[in-house]
């Protein structure tokens, strides 16, 4: 392919002049299949135009910014009315399955991109699948400061995603990010051929997401008087930090978001993490209170009290709101590091125990068995609104329909069993899949981290599919997702710093077949992704770009 390429600039040169510039396809992720045509190929100039099919307008005037973006050219975006339209022009349209290929399972975001003399043509048979052809594209094109062409080698792309499920989780709780990253962050997953964004939004240290049934979720719960120097140093810093998310500006994320052919998941925590719900509601905890939106990180002793029957009301107004807002499929309850140390000792929670004919076995005790309760009457919840629960590994010990999905972080063996179960699965295994995990051994110039060691080759390394499933348990690995935890997370530009370029590995995990990954050639084309980050002025480790 490489001499192709060369092939192609050598001609480009000669009949064009020095100042055309030539795409190339071997991008991140990879397609699966890049044909390259030994015939003349397109040329692109402000004369192009962009053509699109009814529904397809969002996906042609994004493809038209790119190309300003990248190209410096402005390419007029007009709607598809003859045959015509389609010569010198680049085309987006919906294609028609082809009924001599018999597919049990067709992919929704399966995609084909021909480029020719006479013009360029993105098809799927989604809006959804061209608008990854349009990543696609985007990603070919050299970043130019001025020139008058870019030519289009002759071209057969025909691609789709190994996976349905293609997530980045960003924690706004530990510290809080404004509307506009949140944005901007969202920009990052679509470039990368993403499709989910798990939006982490309460937690002990400040609750984020508006609520007009309890406003003092946010009033108080979403602002904390201090935090912690450093890990847990016993040494606050004193300066009150929050903020929250109204209602109206989620919708507007989502919004954002669905353009871009994205699902944002909220996360609302349940029944641990819940510390700054019971700062603003204390009645809703084991002992009343008082309690205080937590300074420091970890794992605390109060949480929702499920023997009181207004905590039920509490999880299902707020979840009810949540529903309102965020039209996902899935909610993510959590579920995780719920400590029943508060349980033991609560009389209304021994009663419910009782009531409930709730018992210990084996290793787990009622305690223990008092979660599955709760977790089965928010989950009865949810599935009455329509919606499919999601939350931890955790959740594999609170006897949870099979209908709900885990994702498995304490390692990849969760989601093997889980899978086993007959549950879906994402995976996002803390190693390597936490972002907010240091990518060196050599920390010393590093920002402070959580810990651990995650390095692209080990993220690129990762195989979601443990090799002990069979065909059919394979089929409930849904997909695979980062995490980036913001305990130790200031600032945007750190998010920025965690997350690139991880993703660039993670998006080729996410979509490729194990047998066309490559990591030595991954590094080639990673390079040239990382032009696009710079042209965005993205933070960037640059571990793996270093000599």
């Amino acid at each position: 392919m490489k001499r192709i390429f060369v092939f192609f600039s050598m001609m480009t040169m000669l009949a064009t002049g020095a100042k055309a510039q030539t795409a190339r396809y071997d991008i991140v992720p990879l397609p699966r299949s890049i044909a390259v045509q030994q015939a003349p190929g397109f040329v692109l100039s402000e004369k192009t135009a962009v053509v699109y099919a009814d529904g397809l307008e969002k996906e042609a005037r994004f493809l038209s910014e790119y190309v300003e973006e990248m190209t410096q050219m402005k390419l007029g975006v007009r709607p598809f009315a003859k045959k015509s339209d389609a010569r010198g022009n680049i085309t987006l349209s919906i294609a028609a399955p082809d009924k001599k290929k018999v597919v049990a399972e067709p992919n929704e975001e399966a995609y084909t991109i021909e480029v020719t003399a006479k013009g360029v043509a993105i098809g799927g048979q989604t809006a959804a699948a061209v608008f990854r052809g349009v990543q696609t594209l985007r990603k070919s094109l050299p970043i130019v400061e001025e020139t008058a062409q870019v030519v289009l080698p002759a071209v057969k792309i025909a691609d789709e995603p190994r996976f349905g499920y293609r997530g980045m989780h960003l924690d706004c709780s530990r510290h809080f990010f404004p509307v506009e990253f949140v944005k901007r962050y969202i920009d990052l997953i679509a470039l990368h051929g993403m499709n989910k964004f798990h939006w982490h939004i309460t937690d002990d240290q400040g609750w984020r997401f508006e609520s007009k049934k309890y406003p003092k979720l946010t009033s108080i719960g979403g602002w904390r008087s201090g935090t912690v120097v450093g890990r847990n140093s016993g040494i606050d810093d004193g300066i009150r930090h929050g903020g929250f998310y109204t209602q109206d500006e989620c919708r507007e994320i989502v919004r954002y978001a669905a353009d871009r052919h994205i699902t944002v998941i909220p996360e609302i925590d349940m029944p641990g993490h819940m510390v700054a719900a019971l700062a603003a509601y204390p009645e809703f905890g084991c002992t009343g209170g008082p309690y205080e939106v937590e300074h420091t990180w970890g794992v605390f002793a109060d949480v929702l009290c499920p023997g009181k029957e207004q905590t039920f009301k509490f999880v299902e107004d707020v979840l009810s709101e949540v529903i309102d807002v965020f039209p996902s499929e899935y909610i993510h309850i959590g579920g995780d590091e719920c400590p029943r140390d508060r349980w033991k000792k609560c009389p209304l929670c021994q009663q419910r125990i009782k009531d409930e004919g709730i018992k210990g076995e084996g290793k787990q005790t009622a305690e223990d068995h008092l979660q599955g309760y709760f977790t089965k009457r928010v989950e009865k919840f949810l599935h009455a609104k329509g919606k499919r629960l999601i939350g931890w590994d955790e959740l594999l010990g609170c006897d949870v329909d099979v209908t709900s999905t885990i994702m498995s972080w304490r390692g990849a063996e969760p989601g093997a069993k889980a899978a086993k179960l007959g549950h879906d699965v994402i995976m996002t295994p803390n190693s390597p899949m936490y972002f907010d995990h240091y990518q060196t051994d050599k920390t010393n110039n590093e920002p402070l981290s959580i810990g651990g060691n995650s390095p692209v080759e080990k993220v690129y390394a990762f195989e979601p599919v443990a090799a002990d499933l069979t065909p059919e348990q394979a089929k409930h690995i849904l997909g695979v997702q980062a995490n980036v935890w913001a305990e130790y997370i200031y600032s945007t530009q750190h998010v920025e710093y965690q997350v690139l370029p991880r993703m660039a590995a993670l998006a080729e995990v996410q979509w490729m077949q194990p047998d066309q990954k490559n990591f030595e050639a991954f590094k080639e084309r990673v390079a040239r992704l990382k032009a696009i980050y710079d042209l965005h002025h993205w933070r960037v480790a640059q571990h793996l770009f270093k000599k």
